[in-house]
């Protein structure tokens, strides 16, 4: 476990984010590769055959704006592109075009949950880039060591990406997991991506450092291949643990860029940290400037939805939510489009902000659904479920087992309800005294121990209350059913 007393932690994120465009940044290549034959989505322009020339894609730099816009970062006027020289097997030119010093936009911030409260994360900067192939390393277990050769795969080459640069201003994993986890939420609120880490959609390059006496900075260390959230909080929390024995030792921290292992669950020295004269940046001559106008910048703005935090106090303003609810009502957007049309649909705020909460997500996860708009019980079929419930039309026991059917595939609430056998309305008055002599009569043995009493702690007649309730399939009113059957038992 890292020791967080010892050194107070400083880390900064570089969070890469996949653009939701149809093509690649610089040409026509479709940016679809999960799944294709290698190297099938190339053309000439992004495998940087002489003679080619990139054009710009329109929409990776709006959707650029957008996010920059989410962050509360001010969109430049004026922006450009460089060449960053690095020879590497994934970057076929054998540079990466990309923003540097002139980026779309700059500043901004994102506010997290940390362990003591809320904290604000600044933001540097956001650029544009191409992203670059991927390398694959055949070895028979998986890990990073060992392969005898590397294959490439250009599919993703060329794919638009916006690199986020944070300011280091967070002090433990913890806080940089849920950084992410809300820069992703707000991604996908934007449509800018699918923000999947797990299909390499959102990739996480860490800054850390330990802090000298002094207060001053130490020496910083990148760490890459963090592909989870889990991940992410391992290297880091390893990554503490490491520097601290290093300078524990009177040893001294190297820059360099570290790989974490996931399956040995350490860091490993993979380069040199370089600085910015080792990539010989200069101007891409190929591509002109990009100018943003006042215009189109207001018409970013005004496409722009509500975003989660502005959502999450919108609910439990209007419908009077806890911080809990209005956090996973809001975790992502269609599930809080969802829960607003069920209770547009009539049903009561709190009462279906529960039923969302906890029966319809633990439905998806039944059925193995990720995404809310595969859910077959659409918002309007919930709604008249739940106003059945406040209406004791049926029970929240048998509403449940309806709403299993109903997530199966049954289209009609009115069979379900039939099928599940809960009675039609309230099973009160003769109808509950007759159910009530019922069940004395066939549980004979258990009225008379009662009778004469042998029931100190109340376990037969719960025993009793229970088939009564099982009968009615929880159409009875628990104190009512109590009071037919103490009256009827003599006491």
């Amino acid at each position: 476990m890292a020791d967080f007393s010892k050194r107070p932690v400083v880390i900064g994120l570089e969070v890469h984010i996949q653009l939701s465009t149809d093509t690649k940044l610089f040409c026509s290549c479709p940016t679809d590769y999960i799944g294709k034959e290698p190297n099938s989505n190339t053309c000439p322009i992004c495998l940087a055959v002489p003679g080619t020339l990139p054009l710009l894609n329109d929409r990776a730099v709006a959707l650029g704006s957008r996010m920059g816009l989410g962050l509360h970062g001010e969109i430049q006027h004026y922006s450009n592109f460089h060449r960053k020289n690095y020879f590497y097997p994934d970057l076929a030119k054998a540079y990466q075009i990309t923003q540097y010093g002139l980026t779309i936009s700059v500043g901004g911030y994102l506010d997290i949950e940390s362990e003591g409260g809320a904290k604000r994360v600044r933001v540097h900067h956001l650029h544009l880039e191409e992203d670059a192939g991927k390398l694959v390393h055949p070895t028979a277990d998986g890990r990073l060591t060992g392969a005898a050769y590397s294959l490439v795969d250009y599919n993703r080459g060329g794919v638009p990406l916006s690199e986020i640069v944070s300011e280091p201003d967070m002090s433990s994993p913890a806080e940089a997991r849920d950084y992410v986890v809300r820069l992703r939420q707000l991604a996908r609120y934007l449509d800018v991506s699918d923000g999947e880490m797990e299909s390499g959609s959102l990739r996480v390059d860490a800054n850390i450092s330990l802090s000298n006496p002094d207060g001053s900075y130490g020496t910083r260390v990148e760490i890459k291949n963090m592909n989870s959230l889990k991940s992410l909080e391992r290297a880091l929390m390893y990554e503490i643990s490491r520097q601290n024995k290093v300078l524990d030792s009177g040893g001294r921290i190297i820059q360099e860029t570290r790989l974490w292992d996931d399956a040995e669950e350490v860091t490993r020295s993979m380069r040199n940290k370089e600085t910015a004269s080792d990539y010989r940046y200069y101007p891409e001559m190929d591509l002109a400037p990009i100018v943003i106008t006042d215009d189109q910048i207001d018409k970013f703005r005004r496409s722009m939805p509500e975003l989660p935090w502005e959502k999450r106090e919108r609910f439990a303003d209007c419908f009077g939510l806890s911080k809990e609810e209005t956090s996973i009502l809001t975790e992502q957007k269609e599930l809080a489009r969802y829960y607003e049309d069920v209770v547009s649909n009539g049903a009561p705020p709190s009462r279906a902000a529960n039923w969302v909460r906890m029966e319809v997500l633990r439905s998806l996860n039944e059925h193995g659904l990720r995404d809310i708009r595969d859910f077959k019980v659409r918002p309007e079929l919930l709604a008249e479920l739940v106003k059945r419930v406040e209406a004791r039309e049926i029970s929240s026991t048998a509403a449940k087992e309806v709403l299993d059917l109903l997530a199966s595939g049954e289209p009609d609430l009115g069979e379900a309800i039939k099928r599940v056998g809960a009675p039609a309305g309230r099973v009160t008055g003769d109808d509950l005294s007759a159910l009530a002599d019922r069940i004395l009569s066939e549980n004979p043995d258990v009225a008379d121990a009662i009778r004469s009493g042998q029931d100190k702690k109340g376990g037969k007649v719960k025993f009793l209350q229970g088939l009564v309730m099982k009968e009615t399939k929880g159409q009875a009113d628990p104190k009512e059913a109590s009071e037919v059957l103490s009256r009827k038992l003599g006491f």
